[in-house]
């Protein structure tokens, strides 16, 4: 059902700016860059003509909008709950790596410093 009035509403849409830009206002516009000085298929009261179309146009948009507003507010899915989230337990801490025992190598001692004769 939703489909059917954001078609309806983009067709009003659609409708309502070619109406508008087709009329001329005091400085010219769409219709007398096509049209030159010729109406509206040679009517005289083009203007009385587009100005109730985009009246009516306009009201049909408020009304599609707001029906489809109404109709549709209840009829919204409500999202599943959100469950609760735990908080994140920290991590266990890396273990330490063993520090070499290795009894087999003797620790290094520093080297003594060669003995300097003195005269």
């Amino acid at each position: 059902m939703i489909i059917v009035f954001l078609a309806l509403i983009a067709i009003v849409c659609f409708l309502l700016i070619i109406v508008i830009m087709v009329q001329n206002p005091k400085g010219g516009g769409l219709s007398s860059s096509l049209g030159g000085s010729q109406q509206l298929g040679g009517v005289q009261k083009t203007t009385d003509f587009l100005d109730k179309s985009t009246w009516t146009l306009a009201g049909i948009l408020v009304m599609l909008i707001l029906l489809s507003g109404m109709k549709f507010s209840d009829d919204t899915v409500a999202a599943p709950p959100i469950a609760p989230v735990e908080a994140a337990k920290p991590a266990a801490p890396a273990a330490t790596p063993a520090k070499p025992t290795d009894a087999a190598t003797p620790a290094a001692a520093p080297a003594e410093a060669p003995a300097t004769e003195k005269k």
